[in-house]
């Protein structure tokens, strides 16, 4: 990212933090295998239970509990691969916990709707469970901590507390949530919880999972004791450190958590008075304070992301795992967003480094599309 750049998808990855980058070049210069019993084996080991630590340490885990996956998607993946009679999964979910819950063959899937400001009750799963119809011990309960699209904030200890006392395990996938908001896996409630190095600025290819004391899961991958049995093959020594430089950065991002506040504001009431018409999506819910769903009536999510990018400013349609696929959102479907809207709805996403001179260049290309359109006031 070069400075004549405004780069406001952060949602999608977050810049590499330098302490992160400066972790990895020197994990790069340690020759051990970390399962080594030598010298260098100890050293490369002692990295990485340094950063099991500072993993741990953000989501309020214990060091043990912490088992590193190549990503968010791997870890939700091993989740779901356990014996599940039952799952109730939000319309909602990221498609690798939506596409990790279909292919549970055998299992029984209900669907927790969305409200139109994107909140998720727990009515569905209430309403199912109170029937006697999960079976204790074999039913999980999966629900977002936040939501990559609109950054609406889910009640996940609510719907945990209720699952645990009736005999589900519970899941959340809290992916955006490090750095912008706190996490603590006990006061959630959940049993299992993944998290993403590259979405509070770590390296990508890089994830956890936390698996509290007690919560059954597979073994994945078999092979060597690494990762305490649960995930064999040799660590990613670089980005196991990478991950724990940034996570102890995304402890101290907290702190700016008001000024990024301030800015999207200022982001969103200076949208509103240019466009007509606009909508901020999920802006009646508790939000993160670093994103915006923002769809302008008559025109495209594709257009305009595009359109924004050779104006020099970097903004998303929906989940980057899926921009590139001309489709609605799924997330805004299950909202109940009209077709018109959802199909323009962008997203801006930002944090602790976004300055305001990025948010003015994001405003005069605005300016810029909008002399060519009809959409201004």
């Amino acid at each position: 990212m070069t400075r004549t750049r405004a780069y406001l998808d952060w949602n999608a990855t977050a810049p590499l933090k330098p302490a992160a980058k400066a972790a990895m070049i020197a994990a790069l210069e340690v020759i051990g295998n970390p399962s080594s019993v030598h010298t260098e084996g100890r050293a490369a080991r002692e990295l990485i239970e340094q950063a099991r630590d500072a993993v741990a340490a953000l989501v309020g885990a214990r060091p043990a509990e912490v088992v590193f996956t190549s990503g968010a998607t791997e870890a939700n993946a091993t989740v779901f691969v356990g014996a599940w009679d039952t799952i109730y999964v939000s319309s909602g979910e990221h498609d690798s916990v939506l596409a990790a819950a279909k292919a549970c063959v055998g299992a029984r899937r209900v669907d927790l709707p969305m409200d139109h400001s994107g909140r998720v009750g727990i009515e569905a799963l209430a309403d199912d469970v109170l029937r006697g119809a999960a079976p204790v011990g074999k039913a999980l309960a999966t629900l977002h901590l936040a939501n990559n699209e609109t950054g609406v904030i889910q009640l996940v200890a609510d719907m945990a507390a209720f699952a645990r006392s009736h005999g589900l395990h519970t899941h959340t996938d809290a992916v955006q949530a490090p750095g912008r908001l706190p996490v603590d896996v006990v006061a959630l409630g959940v049993d299992y919880l993944t998290i993403s190095a590259h979405k509070l600025g770590g390296p990508k290819g890089i994830g956890a999972l936390i698996v509290r004391e007690g919560a059954p899961l597979p073994r994945l991958i078999a092979g060597g004791g690494q990762e305490r049995r649960r995930r064999a093959g040799t660590e990613n020594l670089a980005a196991i450190v990478g991950f724990g430089a940034a996570a102890r950065e995304a402890m101290r991002d907290l702190e700016a958590i008001a000024q990024v506040r301030v800015r999207r504001d200022r982001l969103e009431a200076a949208l509103c008075a240019r466009v007509a018409g606009l909508t901020v999506i999920g802006a009646e819910a508790t939000r993160l304070a670093n994103t915006s769903c923002i769809a302008p009536i008559g025109k495209t999510a594709e257009t305009l992301v595009i359109k924004y990018d050779l104006a020099g400013v970097a903004v998303s349609a929906g989940a980057a795992c899926s921009s590139g696929k001309v489709a609605t959102s799924h997330v805004l479907a299950a909202m109940g967003i009209a077709p018109d809207l959802a199909r323009a709805a962008i997203r801006v996403s930002i944090g602790p480094t976004t300055t305001d001179a990025d948010i003015a260049a994001f405003l005069a290309a605005t300016d810029t599309i909008l002399r060519t359109s009809a959409l201004a006031a």
